[in-house]
């Protein structure tokens, strides 16, 4: 086993309490950090239960928060039990914690699903051919049981506001973005406005994930194993994430193939009519995938200016600054293909 010796003493505090949830003698075998982006640190632990040896996730807060919208910590362990409950492939969560004694964090705990989580990986690595195959169809089928969770025992989801439609709340946020950052950027104003003028109208409301995409599934040989990071989960209009599966950010590498890097789109989109007993609007899921263009091209500049502001130094949130510029090209790219 090789930990690093900075990570030693939360770990020993971590099986002191995993002691205590199991009510019997725990012992560590191996711990691994685990992709789990820049507000979240997520471990891989290996312990011996009496003669068990057991695999469980650790997912805490770091100091920093990179989205100040999304869940807490206590919220993602609701909503993915009530996932779980709901037939959708998630890891099952065991333990949720909210006593920063313990590792100075919220956090909680959940059952190691097997799978491979980068997106890239995903789409080149020669032994995941037979998973590219698949996920389009299942993929499709996870967010129609996505779309059909009851969010009554969810409370804290955010949800439109009053008097706006999904779609219109979207846009008004995206616009307290933008006007936040106090910078004049025309591309991005002419965007909006005209999105504002096309936005979808009479769209249903359903339990949105928030963040569905090849990075945030974990994928083995056979295809998806599981959907992870929920913190993003939200009410909104279901087609918010069949466009923003199709963004050309989340292909990978493979930018022919317009669903995820995977398949042409339409195909995605079949298969999800099939799975969900709902029609969609093909138009409605291109205004989606634009905005998630938009969207995203402008928080990464909010996401930059953390960085060169001197608030928050670093790396990868100066390096997000330079995606905005292909966010606007991609999004005046596809204003252009639509045609209305």
């Amino acid at each position: 086993m090789s930990v690093p010796a900075e990570a030693r003493p939360l770990l020993a505090r971590l099986i002191d309490y995993l002691s205590t949830q199991l009510a019997m003698p725990v012992s560590l075998r191996d711990a691994t950090p685990l992709s789990g982006g820049a507000s979240r640190d997520t471990w891989l632990v290996t312990v011996q239960v009496s003669d068990e040896t057991r695999r469980y996730v650790l997912r805490r807060d770091l100091p920093t928060q990179m989205f100040e919208d999304a869940l807490t910590r206590g919220q993602e362990f609701r909503l993915m039990d009530a996932a779980y409950r709901s037939g959708v492939k998630v890891a099952k969560v065991l333990w949720n914690c909210a006593d920063v004694s313990i590792l100075g964090s919220p956090f909680f705990i959940m059952e190691y699903v097997e799978g491979v989580s980068i997106g890239r990986k995903v789409i080149q690595d020669p032994t995941l051919a037979q998973a590219r195959a698949v996920l389009p169809q299942q993929m499709a089928a996870q967010l129609a049981l996505i779309h059909r969770m009851s969010v009554n025992d969810l409370e804290f989801l955010a949800r439109p506001h009053a008097g706006l439609t999904a779609a219109q709340t979207s846009l008004h946020q995206t616009h307290v973005i933008l006007e936040e950052l106090n910078i004049q950027n025309p591309t991005w104003e002419w965007c909006l406005r005209w999105a504002e003028r096309h936005a979808p109208y009479n769209a249903p409301e359903t339990f949105v994930h928030g963040d569905f995409r090849l990075g945030n599934l974990l994928v083995d040989a056979a295809g998806l194993t599981a959907v992870i990071d929920w913190e993003f989960g939200h009410v909104g209009d279901p087609d918010e994430e069949l466009g923003y599966v199709c963004m050309r950010d989340w292909r990978f590498g493979n930018g022919t193939q317009r669903f995820a890097g995977l398949s042409d789109r339409e195909t995605f989109l079949q298969a999800y009519e099939q799975a969900s007993g709902r029609s969609v609007e093909r138009t409605a899921v291109d205004w989606w995938e634009i905005l998630g263009n938009i969207r995203w091209g402008i928080i990464c500049l909010s996401q930059a200016n953390r960085h060169l502001s001197g608030v928050e130094p670093s790396v990868e949130l100066a390096s997000l600054g330079r995606r905005s510029a292909e966010m606007q090209y991609e999004s005046l790219r596809l204003i252009k293909q639509v045609g209305f």
